[in-house]
């Protein structure tokens, strides 16, 4: 029985022993892995925000110096296309809306 015991705790001994480089490897490997996100994934995630930025700034020019303008004078000219198509409509007499 005692030398049952003695294996037992020679097992136990070498299992703790390899758990214990176990973990000393997998603690090297999430220091690796921290090591990565600072270096490498911060300077992107950094690199994406300026470029959101600058995307969010273009957008905000072209809709202020160009969508605008041509919104607004689409309106106009849609408008006074109406206002011709009215005024057509009264020198002919008819009323061309009606139709079906």
């Amino acid at each position: 029985m005692a030398a049952v015991r003695d294996v037992a705790i020679i097992v136990l001994a070498i299992e703790s022993i390899i758990v214990g480089i176990l973990l000393a490897i997998l603690t090297v490997q999430v220091y690796g892995l921290v090591k990565m996100l600072r270096e490498e994934v911060k300077p992107m995630l950094e690199a994406t925000q300026e470029t959101v930025g600058t995307v969010k700034g273009t957008t905000t020019f072209l809709s202020e110096h160009l969508v605008s303008p041509v919104v607004n004078v689409a309106g106009y000219v849609s408008g006074l296309r109406q206002a011709a198509k009215t005024l057509a409509g009264f020198r002919s007499g008819g009323r061309d809306g009606d139709r079906a």
